[in-house]
């Protein structure tokens, strides 16, 4: 199946004469998409990366991988935003949320400088002392705040602890192809690289040398991964029909809803393993379509757990959410329910079924409940948590989120409002050249 979108919960919202209306939109939506003749145009590289990556460097992460495994410990990622969020998502979906904490035959993966926490990073240090380290720094630049600070630590702790010439062998760099600081620094110190590509933003990012380096020595089958995103990209790109194709549906709902008053989307998953996918996809929408003062927010839960703290809101607070829910159905584990001689908890009616079928039955109940309270839901339904299931719901966001971009008449590959905040805080830290700006700023703060 790969992958199937159910609109039964959103029918009592969404006419069909208003899904034909926007028919013709999404079609030219994504005609701009596949002619790449419209705005971003230079970042489009991910719509056809699942069968045009460079197969060279594809057999050289895999080597790079093994040679992590063999040599390390602890294998630390430093990257923030797309740098570090599809990889992590990827580990944590296929593998375990606490994939550091299983026997394996893999090193212990930690993820550093996408945050200023001096508290993380003592933290990460420490848990590194005594143990056999190996990192891999992801930077287009080299010069981004957050993970350049980390890179300064661990690079320093390694070449403490094995030197020079080892330290190399336990650096490996994912950066431009031909210029930039991080580069120029790399190619002189003798690290190995590998390439971000100029046309791949870093929230599509994830299935380029940025995220399969880290999930390959996880011990994730990466040829299976692009498998999934390949079959995917090879049918949403195939047809503009809506009837043939689930990531332009997706796409035509998000926006009708949108137009309806639904400024909020809420991405649902029904397992501890959905947290990290969902903070992935926030910032894959979040950062395609919130700007010129448009875009759905994107939020995120996992259920039943987040049914506890955020339920109450969504069943009856202000009815300017959806919710797309992502639904597993082989999680790839049984656990029977016992029987309990007492039924001290009165739950004896559920044993001896499996634990999937009461979750999936939760799942139900509550997809039936928000609807009654008024909220649609999208229910969007996934074979398995395999590599190749990953890369095929990461390829469909991806599609999807280009389309409804264009749909929604933003530019879906710039992010120019993330860069305010950078020039704020290198006036406000006195970086050379910002010396007039933080005086500003310092005088409107009061400091």
């Amino acid at each position: 199946m790969g992958l199937k979108l159910t609109d039964t919960f959103v029918k009592g919202f969404i006419g069909n004469e208003e899904v034909s209306c926007m028919k013709a939109q999404a079609e030219t939506a994504y005609m701009q998409l596949m002619r790449g003749d419209s705005q971003g145009n230079d970042y489009l590289g991910w719509v056809k990366l699942p069968e045009n990556y460079d197969k060279d460097e594809f057999s050289r992460i895999k080597i790079a991988a093994e040679k992590i495994k063999k040599s390390c410990d602890v294998f630390v990622v430093i990257g923030i935003g797309g740098s570090y969020l599809g990889a992590r998502a990827a580990i944590e979906f296929v593998k375990s949320p606490i994939y550091n904490n299983l026997k394996k035959d893999t090193p212990d993966i930690y993820f550093a400088g996408n945050n200023i926490s001096p508290t993380a990073l003592s933290e990460l240090v420490s848990i590194c002392e005594g143990k056999d380290v190996c990192i891999n720094v992801i930077s287009k630049s080299g010069t981004t705040t957050e993970p350049a600070i980390a890179f300064r630590v661990f690079k320093s702790m390694l070449v403490d602890k094995y030197g020079e010439a080892e330290a190399v062998k336990r650096i490996f760099v994912t950066t431009d192809k031909c210029r930039g600081t991080l580069k120029e620094f790399s190619d002189k110190a003798g690290y190995e690289t590998f390439v971000v590509p100029d046309d791949v933003g870093g929230r599509f990012s994830v299935l380029t040398a940025v995220g399969l380096l880290p999930i390959a020595v996880a011990g994730i089958d990466i040829d299976a991964m692009m498998k999934g995103a390949a079959d995917a990209m090879n049918k949403y790109t195939s047809s503009s029909f809506l009837e043939e194709n689930e990531a332009l549906k997706y796409a035509v709902l998000r926006n009708i809803l949108y137009r309806k008053g639904k400024c909020t989307e809420i991405l649902v998953g029904y397992e501890p393993y959905a947290l990290m996918f969902n903070e992935w996809w926030k910032q894959l929408y979040g950062e395609s379509e919130g700007k010129d003062k448009k875009g759905i927010f994107p939020a995120s839960v996992v259920f039943s757990t987040d049914l506890h703290s955020l339920g109450q809101y969504i069943q009856d607070g202000q009815r300017n959410l959806f919710e797309t829910v992502v639904k597993v159905c082989d999680p790839g584990t049984s656990f029977i329910i016992p029987n309990d001689p007492a039924n001290v908890d009165g739950l004896n009616f559920i044993a001896g079924k499996d634990l999937d079928f009461v979750n999936k039955t939760a799942m139900l109940a509550t997809l039936m409940a928000h609807n009654d309270g008024g909220v649609p839901n999208i229910l969007i339904e996934l074979d398995d948590r395999t590599a190749y299931s990953f890369g095929y719901i990461v390829y469909f966001f991806e599609f999807a989120c280009g389309v409804s971009g264009y749909m929604l008449g933003v530019n879906p590959f710039n992010q120019p409002g993330v860069e305010a905040y950078k020039k704020n805080m290198f006036a406000l830290l006195g970086k050379p050249g910002y010396e007039k700006e933080g005086e500003a700023l310092r005088k409107r703060a009061g400091i």
